[in-house]
């Protein structure tokens, strides 16, 4: 059975993973008689967001692993304690955490950090020829692990022009995409989809998570 890992970031679109997101991509794993295997960094969240104001709420902590747990019904692992051998392809989920806690994209662009051992571990399933998928705004936090090698990753986040410049900005190829579909990086085997970048609906999500899961387990 093929193990596929899982990045999530903490839960709740505006602060951590995109819950419909991430458990669409774990129905479909399962559904592809693949397993999952979910992971989170042991960090702090940049900062927590009340899910029914969409305000900051000022002087919370939370912790990105032990909220991802929520998602991964606590059968998760620290980010530290996993290597490309141990699966056979990965795939980041997207919602601001994403681009909050795995990288801080959604705060300064191109001119992001990112979190270590997240690059580290993208960069090495690239070295392993491993695949990687990405969806939502996640694809920015894997253009930032590729920035500064001798690849170019080609990328989608869907068709927002500000995204794409930042993307690229970071020394990747952005490609437009619908919310149905997906793009693919032959070359440095990476798949991704627009997601809620772009969908309406959970079932418009659904439709280009589905179909990067089956791509990206078939290349596994």
């Amino acid at each position: 059975m093929k193990t596929i890992g899982v990045v999530l970031s903490g839960c709740g679109v505006y602060d951590g993973a995109e819950i419909h997101e991430a458990v669409i991509t774990l129905l479909a794993i399962d559904r592809a008689g693949a397993k999952a295997l979910c992971m989170a960094p042991d960090v702090e969240q940049l900062h927590v967001v009340n899910h029914l104001t969409g305000e900051v709420a000022e002087g919370e902590k939370r912790n990105v692993l032990v909220e991802s747990a929520r998602i991964a019904r606590g059968e998760i692992k620290d980010i530290d304690d996993v290597a490309p051998d141990d699966m056979d392809a990965i795939i980041l989920t997207g919602g601001f955490g994403a681009a909050k806690n795995l990288c801080t994209f959604g705060v300064s662009g191109p001119d992001c950090e990112i979190n270590e051992t997240v690059a580290r571990l993208i960069r090495g399933m690239a070295a392993a020829r491993k695949p990687i998928g990405a969806m939502c705004i996640a694809p920015a936090t894997v253009a930032k692990a590729f920035e500064g090698t001798d690849k170019t990753p080609k990328l989608t986040i869907g068709n927002d022009a500000g995204t794409a410049s930042g993307i690229e900005t970071m020394g990747a190829h952005h490609e437009a995409c619908p919310v149905h579909d997906f793009s693919v990086d032959e070359e440095n085997r990476i798949v991704s989809t627009p997601a809620y970048m772009l969908a309406g609906s959970i079932s418009e999500a659904a439709e280009g998570i589905e179909k990067l899961v089956k791509k990206v387990v078939e290349m596994a």
